[in-house]
Formats: C-alpha cells, structure tokens, sequence
C-alpha cells in the first residue's frame, strides 16, 4: 500500500521534472518514486516476463486452468531468487 506525500519545489524544477517525467513516459508521481528508489538503493519492484517461460514439464498439467497459479510461483521464485 501506498501512502500520499506532499511535496514543495521551485516551479522551474517541477516544470524540469515534469518534462523528464513525460520523457519518459510516466507519470511525476512514478518519476519521483523512481528517483527515491534509486538513491535509497531499493532494488525496482519489476517483474521480467522471461520469469513465466521455461517452468519446465507441465507433467500434463492444464496450463491454461492453472496459468495464475504458475505465474504466481514464477514471480515468488524470481523475488526470491533477487533477494539472496
């Protein structure tokens, strides 16, 4: 979850920011969460699609009624994995 912060910047800076942002292709907000991430050395909370290919023999699993499931475990895997 989360939370709203307020900030106060000079208007040039904002206006700098907010045409990085649009640079971009993403919003201020999602800019600035970028930048915090970054200096706080906070690993990005991005997901590589790579993740959900290669799981390996279905076993005769039915992939299409268990798809969520799958990615799900992909993702955890992958999480984890970056977390060691």
């Amino acid at each position: 979850m989360m939370s709203r912060t307020q900030l106060t910047l000079e208007p040039e800076m904002q206006r700098r920011a907010r045409e990085r942002a649009s640079q971009l292709g993403v919003s201020f907000a999602e800019y600035v969460r970028r930048l915090l991430a970054r200096d706080l050395g906070e690993p990005e909370q991005c997901v590589e699609a790579s993740a959900v290919f290669n799981l390996g023999d279905s076993g005769g699993a039915d992939i299409a009624r268990d798809k969520d499931a799958l990615i799900g475990e992909a993702v955890a895997a992958n999480r984890s994995a970056s977390e060691r």
